[in-house]
């Protein structure tokens, strides 16, 4: 039998043994040390970006290897840049962006409480509860505070007065660059969502954030930013001889080139008359003069195209006053498309083997201009025959501000998009996490069972939203969140004090305040879901109890120790 140092050398070797004998190329980790690892791991990332919470959260500058930089206060942006190598912050990272394509908004969030909630569940194993019984707590927990949220907290749009919408893109502009123009930008944000609004098959109103396009030009201030009632191309026209406005637009959308045909890649033509070379090259010219001629005589003035468009075909264009434009992207025609009636063309072949162009496929539009915007030029499509698709216009002062202007303007469509779907809204400002809080605490003293334990350190958990709230805006945090508590305990067991659960912090004046009559709301839905998430990505890691990590295999054609 080997001695206990002994012992200690063979556990730390690269080569592990299991308790069944197998030996294992790596290291292995078992029990409390992998459960303290991951804990640590999580608690690193949420420090990351808990002081970019809330309004009076600070930005984070992030320079990746070759120097671009990003200035953001969005979560998900700011994990995403971060090359997370613990197998634990990574899924804290995917939490985040799961957050932010379900709903949107709340992605710092989700990271903070996901964090507390393994912060609280180490300590409670240490305590030697067993992690079964914690998780089955932590679910049992999450099942009763969605239910608690969406019967309790939950606000119907209709019960709100019309500027809810508004006040809920204004309450996730709040914390982002533009929370000192939110009444600018939360108008524009909503104007552009509910003009994209379609109808599904089921009957269901649907509000496609994809169909609104931003597009970013340097110059003037972040007001001088519009909403274009219509869409703009971030393109130039082939010509400057060509009309700058075409009124009474008739659009052709093509995905194919308007150059000089070309034989297809292999194809051969053995000419056997030296004279009729001179013939083919000519025909080449007259197939594309040909698609132009189509195109206008089918009433087409103006030309779009995702390829090319040559000096041959941009003169048929000239001659007959007809605006062409290359290189769009094909994204872009099919919103054109969806906006203005008309259909991508991916030939012009029709049944009789022949070339020809329906006038119904072309789109309408009253008026097509090309405009001068900061330090080039866009194309304005305006006074279409529906608003399928939209294009909002950013102007400031550079690249940093204009992408976390767009990503601040993208979180509050989302959040508008969110809340016209769904149709409830919940107070912001931390009063459901202090609601539910206080709720679970009540709800834990009636289990008998272990799980007591975990839904009541789940309840304290929760208040680290209200925390790190009012810690960022510079307040006595444990003093804000008692009162906090105090009303919403109120609200929850004395009679006639009811409207007390709309209590939130105010954190312009450190008071609590009621936050729906203040216009501080957010979806129901983005509430329940960072409960959801948080809680599985914790219950996940908290699951793990052993960590094997794979030594790299050396390659027997690479170098071997000095030399090959």
């Amino acid at each position: 039998r080997t001695s206990a140092g002994q012992e200690r050398a063979k556990v730390s070797s690269t080569s592990r043994m299991s308790s069944s004998g197998l030996a294992i190329a790596g290291t292995r980790s078992t029990g409390q040390d992998v459960r303290s690892q991951n804990v640590q791991a999580a608690l690193a990332i949420a420090n990351i970006v808990k002081t970019s919470l809330g309004p009076v959260g600070l930005d984070k500058m992030l320079v990746d290897q070759i120097g671009d930089v990003t200035i953001t206060n969005d979560g998900a942006t700011i994990l995403k840049q971060l090359e997370v190598e613990h197998p634990a912050g990574k899924v804290l990272v995917e939490l985040s962006n799961m957050q932010d394509q379900e709903v949107g908004d709340g992605t710092t969030s989700v990271v903070i409480l996901a964090a507390e909630l393994l912060k609280a569940a180490n300590e409670l194993v240490k305590k030697n509860i067993h992690p079964t019984t914690i998780i089955s707590g932590f679910l049992l927990a999450k099942k009763e505070a969605c239910k608690f949220i969406k019967k309790q907290m939950s606000i119907r749009l209709s019960d709100l007065d019309d500027e809810a919408i508004i006040n809920a893109a204004k309450t996730s502009m709040s914390s982002k660059i533009i929370g000192s123009e939110s009444d600018f930008f939360a108008k524009m944000a909503v104007g552009a969502v509910q003009r994209v609004k379609t109808v599904d098959s089921k009957g269901k109103n649907k509000y496609p954030v994809g169909a609104i396009s931003i597009l970013k030009a340097h110059g003037k201030s972040a007001r001088d930013s519009e909403l274009v009632d219509g869409f703009a191309l971030n393109c130039v026209k082939v010509s400057t001889q060509m009309p700058r406005v075409i009124e009474k637009a008739k659009i052709a959308l093509l995905d194919f080139d308007l150059r000089k045909a070309k034989m297809a890649f292999g194809v051969q033509v053995l000419v056997d008359d030296p004279k009729k070379l001179e013939a083919i090259r000519k025909e080449e010219g007259e197939m594309t003069k040909r698609k132009c001629r189509l195109l206008m005589e089918a009433g087409a003035n103006v030309v779009l195209t995702t390829g090319g468009i040559d000096d041959m075909a941009s003169k048929e264009f000239v001659q007959n006053g007809v605006m062409a434009v290359r290189r769009c992207k094909k994204s872009d025609l099919r919103k054109i498309a969806k906006l203005t009636g008309g259909r991508l063309l991916l030939t012009l072949s029709d049944e009789a083997e022949g070339e020809s162009v329906d006038p119904s496929a072309l789109g309408t539009a009253a008026c097509v201009s090309e405009e001068k915007v900061g330090d080039g030029e866009l194309i304005y499509i305006k006074g279409c025959s529906s608003t399928k698709a939209q294009t909002i216009v950013l102007r400031g002062a550079n690249d940093y501000f204009l992408d976390e202007v767009d990503r601040s303007l993208h979180d509050a469509m989302c959040i508008v998009k969110r809340t016209l779907e769904s149709n409830t809204l919940a107070p912001g400002g931390g009063a459901v996490e202090a609601a539910v809080s206080v709720f679970l605490e009540h709800f834990a003293l009636t289990l008998g069972t272990r799980a007591q334990l975990a839904v009541g350190t789940f309840a304290q958990a929760l208040l680290v939203i209200p925390k790190t709230l009012s810690t960022n805006g510079a307040y006595d945090a444990t003093e804000l969140v008692a009162r906090l508590r105090a009303y919403h305990s109120a609200a929850q067991k004395k009679e006639g004090k009811a409207h007390f659960k709309y209590t939130g912090l105010d954190l312009e004046n450190g008071e609590v305040r009621n936050n729906v009559k203040h216009g501080v709301l957010e979806p129901a839905m983005a509430k329940i879901k960072m409960i959801r998430f948080a809680t599985e990505a914790a219950v996940t890691i908290l699951r793990i109890d052993d960590s094997i990590k794979m030594s790299k295999k050396e390659d027997p054609k690479g170098p071997q120790m000095d030399g090959y």
